[in-house]
C-alpha cells in the first residue's frame, strides 16, 4: 500500500511539473478574441484585395465574410444543393477566388466573391481538393489530399499535372513562394519534397523517433518542422536536406505543436494545443509565451501572417484570434 501510494504521489509531482513554464511571458497580448457565428472548424481564411474584405471556410459548407477587415463575419451561403462539404482551403488573387472541399468541390469567382461558379472536376482525380492557391488572372494551383498538384490557365477549364503520381494520404501540405512543396504522411513518419521540375516526391524518412505534426517553409527558404512533444526544428540555411539541432520552445509542458508562421523574417509565431501560442523575435534563438491565450479552450492549429501588421489564428470549434500589434518589425 505504501509503495502505491508513493507512485501516486509521484504522477502527481510529475503532472504538476508538467504544467509548469519557465519561458517568459510577452510584454503584451498582440491578440485578440473574433466571435463568429458558428462553432464550425475553421479551416482556411484568405482576403482580397481589398484589405477589408476576406472569407473564412470550414467544415459543415461553412463559408463567413468579413467587410472590416476581420472584427465581425456573417456567413453567406450559396446553392449547393443538401450535401454537406468540408471546405478545405480558400485563396484570392485581386478580386479572383477559389475554394476546395470534399466530397470533391471547387469553387471559382472573378467578383470578389459577390457570385460563385461551382467547377467541374473529373472523376479520375486522384483524392479531393485540399489547397488552392490564387495565383493571377485565370490561373491556380490545387493540390489534393493525395499529394497530386494541378495547374490551372483557363479559370479551371483544364488542369495540367505537375507531378506525375500522387504521394499518398497526407497529414498537411505547405507551398513556398517560389514553388516548392513540402507534405508530411498521414502518419507523420516520414515527409516528402517537390520542386517545379521534377517528375516525382521526394521521400524522407523523419530525422527522429518523434512524430511529425506539420512542416512549411521559412522566409529564407528553409524548412521548419514541428514534431510531436513540442519540438522544433529548421533545416540547415546552407543544407537543406540537413537539419539543425532540434529545441524545444517550452521543454517543462507536454503541449504538442501545432503550427508556425513568420510575422517578420524574425519574428516567428508557434501555436499548440490547449491555446498554447509561443513567440521568438530572433528567430527562434529565445522564447517567450502569450500566457492570455491559454485559458481558450481550444487547439489552436493553423496561424497565416496576410501582413506584417494583420493575421490571424484558427482554432477548434469557431475559434478565431486576430493580431492587433505593431507592424514594425521585430
Amino acid at each position: 500500500m505504501r509503495t502505491l501510494k508513493q507512485i501516486v504521489i509521484l504522477l502527481v509531482v510529475a503532472l504538476f511539473c508538467a504544467s509548469c513554464s519557465s519561458v517568459p511571458s510577452v510584454s503584451n497580448n498582440p491578440w485578440q478574441v473574433i466571435e463568429l457565428p458558428t462553432t464550425a472548424n475553421i479551416q482556411d481564411i484568405a482576403f482580397t484585395d481589398d484589405r477589408d474584405r476576406g472569407w473564412l471556410v470550414g467544415s459543415d459548407s461553412t463559408i463567413l465574410e468579413t467587410t472590416d477587415g476581420g472584427k465581425t463575419w456573417e456567413p453567406r451561403n450559396l446553392s449547393l444543393g443538401d450535401q454537406k462539404y468540408r471546405f478545405t482551403g480558400v485563396s484570392f488573387a485581386g478580386s479572383e477566388g477559389w475554394i476546395t472541399g470534399e466530397p470533391a468541390i471547387l469553387l471559382h469567382t472573378t467578383d470578389g466573391g459577390k457570385s460563385w461558379t461551382r467547377i467541374s472536376l473529373s472523376n479520375k482525380l486522384p483524392g479531393a481538393p485540399n489547397t488552392i492557391l490564387a495565383l493571377g488572372p485565370n490561373s491556380a494551383e490545387m493540390t489534393t489530399n493525395v499529394g497530386a498538384i494541378y495547374r490551372t490557365q483557363d479559370a479551371g477549364q483544364n488542369w495540367k499535372a505537375m507531378v506525375q503520381e500522387a504521394v499518398g494520404v497526407v497529414r498537411n501540405i505547405s507551398r513556398s513562394e517560389d514553388g516548392k512543396y513540402v507534405a508530411v504522411s498521414a502518419k507523420g513518419n516520414f515527409y516528402s519534397t517537390w520542386e517545379p521540375g521534377q517528375e516525382a516526391w521526394v521521400s524522407h524518412n523523419r530525422n527522429s523517433s518523434r512524430r511529425v505534426e506539420n512542416m512549411g517553409f521559412a522566409q529564407d527558404g528553409r524548412l521548419w518542422m514541428v514534431a510531436r512533444g513540442g519540438q522544433l526544428q529548421f533545416s540547415d540555411p546552407e543544407k537543406h536536406d540537413e537539419w539543425q539541432e532540434a529545441q524545444y520552445p517550452e521543454i517543462s509542458t507536454s503541449w504538442g505543436l501545432l503550427d508556425l508562421a513568420y510575422r517578420t523574417p524574425e519574428e516567428i509565431w508557434v501555436t499548440g494545443g490547449s491555446g498554447n501560442l509561443l513567440r521568438s523575435p530572433d528567430g527562434g534563438k529565445t522564447w517567450e509565451k502569450d500566457r492570455e491565450m491559454e485559458n481558450i479552450p481550444s487547439n489552436l492549429y493553423k496561424i497565416k501572417f496576410v501582413t506584417p501588421d494583420r493575421g490571424f489564428i484558427i482554432g477548434q470549434r469557431g475559434v478565431l484570434l486576430k493580431y492587433e500589434g505593431s507592424s514594425s518589425a521585430a
